[in-house]
């Protein structure tokens, strides 16, 4: 027989992924095909495409169970408050936003139908019909006004007050209807309404013990710092979740929580150490998800004060930093090379032509030498506070150490260090975690009058050049205006980004669907929701 297939059609190819289903051994599927006059090897090829296309289809059923890495007692349901992981992945498998980020990092319509604006000040948003919360109330515009009002009620505590304050206006218009007012135009309204605090909750609500939300799992179990368990939500809007039911809880020691996924106890082991990956990579039915969505640790030299008020000194530190071995070494290969501004490759933003600054040891010490530090011995700060600092710190200066140049390491306890080191010392590291975008990283991290300007960089140009961003409608114009401003911040401030870190999360080979997403990790926390479990 040829190696063609003989009259083979796609109902054939559905004949085949049904028989998978059911179980069907490979020799009963090529004895199958056979049957059908198709050759051994064209036999093998169809097999392989249909054992794909059973794997991508989602199978309804199973009781979900994952871990993160973090807890407290004072875990909560109100997505006003949430801080840790594990408060964002429940307030993901409850609530619902108005939008959400997708895989490329551009809002989608989640609870919102549509959202306009004509000038980007003035914003409407129309809901969806037809949505319930799980108390069987209908979802109305007063819902929305009062969720996101809370943000700007000081005794609420919400996490992200200072980026609603620029909301000033809320009127529910009709009952599907809100009209949205700035205090100036911001065009990132869309991607900001889809940070995991803007869930949008119940007019009234002060109980959140009950997570009422619009969400595709109902709240069956909440105990603050020990586990939350969901069930499926049989009246959710999309149709979904796949999964009976999901438990989430922490193990916050990376063995135990790897051990745990060896094990069969759980699904998902989240945000591993690279040290565990060989251990899981050794093992059969196991799956590494990695996730690179702009986290970031960097090195911080403070313009204001010696030796980073000398442009030459922070143009050879640049020089000096031997990205590639840091992604190789610090990072152990989870990670992207950087250069030195902090809009990542995962963001629609990114500026792909600005090209990180090569090793070059010996432009780093002419420069060194003509801003007259060479030889001085210069305190650098890290700890442990800050992802890989240490070990990024002491590949610095081995790197310096071979031009003359004395880089004094000096490892400083992680407590404290936020208040004690962060923005304070002349030189030190920093982590920044992802930010959906660019105007919420350079106003946090740039503008002259940033909370978290790390190396006090100032530019009146770069302050006017985020507001004429903020306020434009046109896609086009605000991505060239975004390159230039990552031109600007890599090229004159005083933070060198040597790599985006990549988050990886384990997981078995029963599960299916996760995806990466620029808001991090687990999908960016939503992944009980759209993943399944392999029958």
């Amino acid at each position: 027989m040829s190696d063609k297939i003989t009259n083979w059609t796609k109902s054939d190819d559905a004949m085949v992924e049904n028989a998978i289903r059911r179980g069907a051994t490979r020799r009963e599927l090529l004895q199958l095909m056979l049957a059908g006059g198709v050759a051994m090897s064209a036999g093998g090829m169809i097999l392989g495409r249909a054992t794909n296309a059973v794997a991508a289809t989602p199978v309804s059923g199973g009781a979900l169970k994952a871990a993160g890495w973090s807890s407290s007692t004072a875990d909560t349901l109100d997505p006003a408050k949430a801080s840790l992981s594990t408060d964002y992945v429940r307030c993901c498998s409850f609530y619902n936003r108005l939008t959400f980020l997708d895989a490329s990092g551009t809002p989608q319509m989640e609870l919102a139908e549509t959202i306009e604006s004509k000038d980007a000040k003035t914003w409407t948003v129309k809901l969806r019909k037809g949505v319930t919360f799980h108390d069987g109330k209908p979802l109305t515009a007063d819902d929305v006004v009062f969720s996101l009002k809370r943000h700007l009620d000081p005794g609420v505590g919400s996490k992200v007050a200072k980026i609603a304050a620029q909301m000033t206006g809320f009127k529910a218009v009709d009952k599907e209807t809100v009209e949205i007012e700035l205090a100036n135009p911001n065009a990132d309204l869309p991607t900001i309404l889809a940070m995991h605090h803007f869930m949008i909750v119940a007019d009234g609500t002060t109980d959140f013990s009950k997570a009422n939300g619009t969400g595709a799992f109902v709240r069956e179990v909440f105990e603050p710092g020990v586990r939350s368990v969901g069930v499926k939500n049989k009246n959710y809007w999309k149709g979904g979740p796949n999964v009976d039911s999901f438990e989430f809880f922490a193990i916050s020691d990376d063995n135990a929580r790897v051990n745990a996924l060896l094990s069969g106890d759980i699904h998902l082991a989240a945000s591993i150490n690279p040290r565990s990956m060989r251990l899981i990579e050794s093992q059969d039915g196991f799956v590494l998800s990695k996730t690179t969505s702009g986290n970031y640790t960097n090195l911080n030299m403070r313009m204001d004060m010696a030796p980073g008020d000398k442009k030459d000194f922070i143009e050879g530190m640049k020089y000096l930093v031997n990205r590639e071995q840091i992604v190789k070494s610090a990072l152990r290969g989870l990670a992207e090379v950087g250069n030195d501004q902090p809009v990542s490759p995962a963001n629609f933003y990114h500026n792909a032509d600005l090209k990180p600054k090569a090793f070059d040891p010996d432009k780093a010490k002419a420069l060194f030498q003509k801003a007259g530090v060479l030889g001085q011995s210069i305190p650098v700060i890290a700890s442990e506070a800050a992802t890989s600092s240490i070990d990024m710190a002491m590949i610095i200066q081995a790197a310096g150490a071979e031009i003359g140049m004395k880089l004094d390491v000096q490892r400083v306890p992680s407590d404290g260090y936020w208040d004690n080191y962060w923005l304070k010392a002349p030189i030190h590291f920093g982590n920044i975690n992802p930010r959906p975008t660019p105007d919420i990283l350079f106003s946090l991290l740039y503008t002259s009058e940033a909370p978290w300007n790390e190396s006090q960089y100032k530019s009146e140009k770069f302050d006017k050049l985020l507001i004429e961003a903020r306020g434009s409608l046109d896609q086009a114009k605000r991505k060239e205006i975004y390159n230039a401003m990552q031109v600007m911040v890599a090229k004159e401030a005083g933070t060198i980004i040597p790599a985006y870190i990549s988050n990886v999360d384990a997981t078995s080979g029963k599960l299916k669907g996760l995806e990466a997403n620029p808001l991090g990790g687990m999908m960016g926390y939503a992944f009980a929701e759209y993943v399944w479990l392999e029958a």
